[in-house]
């Protein structure tokens, strides 16, 4: 049970950090457009930072031999949500099938499970480095094929081989040849202290966007032009939060991996879609209102479904003990 009190009390911590910058942007504490800003450097400094101090302090050949499957469970694990993407899809109406299933497809795979984790295990657990060195290709297959999702609105976008060969995907990939060649003792002091320090910036500059991007969707528009769309979020939320995750606990139970993958992939099943989605759909000519909503709805609902599958994984699977 206390695992899920835990994972509650992180979910929890994630929810209020958000509220905070809605109300930091709803209340003029910062201007609107400092939005854009803060997410240049949450992406391009604060989450690399946060990647590379992780892997150079944890991550370590001898303690994970098998690193190399983390990537290929990855590949499975977004094969599969790709396809109970397009599986769900008829639930939503034609006209916005394409924010309905990219808002699928497209979780928020770093900053749930970074804070669940810790908020589980402490600083400095085994998980954290396995998150990592799982998602690498991720932030890559997000900013390189998000655009296709919605062919039939708006212009196409080009490729933006800056974001697919992106800062994040460059640190994992400095923090792991790092320490396949054992150079993590040559690293200066100084240097991962600056590192340490701007990795700490990484989720609450998420967070805090996050709120404030809520606020500009949602509140922040011409009364005529503002719209809630309860249904069609609701119907989001029961597939995004409910029935992904058990899907993915399903396949879990039958395949049996080792419970740390099993753990990794079980949560992200569970969380939010990515907070970056409505900023795809205002490029893209769609919905920039709907995706934020169903963002908001999955991540207000998040609070009893997260909790409520690690209990339901912990019934199938020996999470090691680590909550001291």
């Amino acid at each position: 049970m206390r695992i899920v009190l835990l994972t509650f009390e992180a979910v929890i911590i994630l929810l209020g950090i958000g509220v905070l910058g809605f109300w930091i942007i709803g209340h003029r504490r910062a201007p609107g457009d400092a939005i854009s800003f803060l997410t240049s450097l949450a992406i391009d400094l604060a989450l690399p930072s946060l990647i590379l101090i992780n892997l150079i302090q944890g991550f370590s050949i001898s303690l994970s031999p098998d690193w190399w499957k983390l990537p290929l469970w990855w590949l499975a694990f977004t094969a599969t949500a790709l396809l109970l993407s397009f599986s769900a899809s008829p639930l939503a109406r034609k006209d916005i099938r394409s924010e309905f299933v990219i808002s699928l497809f497209f979780q928020n795979g770093l900053f749930f499970p970074l804070v669940i984790i810790n908020g589980i295990f402490g600083l400095g657990n085994p998980y954290l480095v396995s998150l990592f060195v799982f998602m690498a290709f991720h932030p890559s297959l997000v900013f390189g094929t998000y655009m296709l999702f919605f062919r039939n609105k708006g212009e196409s976008q080009a490729l933006n081989w800056r974001r697919i060969v992106n800062p994040v995907f460059v640190s994992t990939l400095i923090g792991v040849a790092i320490s396949l060649v054992s150079a993590n003792r040559y690293v200066p002091h100084f240097l991962l202290a600056i590192l340490t320090m701007v990795a700490a910036m990484a989720t609450p500059l998420f967070l805090l966007i996050l709120g404030g991007n809520i606020y500009n969707d949602l509140m922040f528009q011409q009364e005529e032009r503002r719209r809630f769309y309860w249904g069609e979020v609701m119907a989001f939320v029961m597939v995004k939060n409910l029935l992904f995750p058990l899907v993915f606990l399903g396949l879990l139970i039958w395949l049996k991996p080792d419970s740390m993958i099993a753990f990794i992939i079980l949560l992200q099943s569970a969380v939010p879609p990515i907070t970056a989605i409505p900023i795809f759909a205002e490029r893209c000519g769609g919905n920039r209102a709907l995706v934020s909503q169903y963002i908001v709805g999955s991540f207000i609902f998040s609070v009893f479904s997260i909790p409520a599958m690690i209990y339901l994984f912990n019934r199938f699977f020996s999470i090691p003990s680590l909550l001291n």
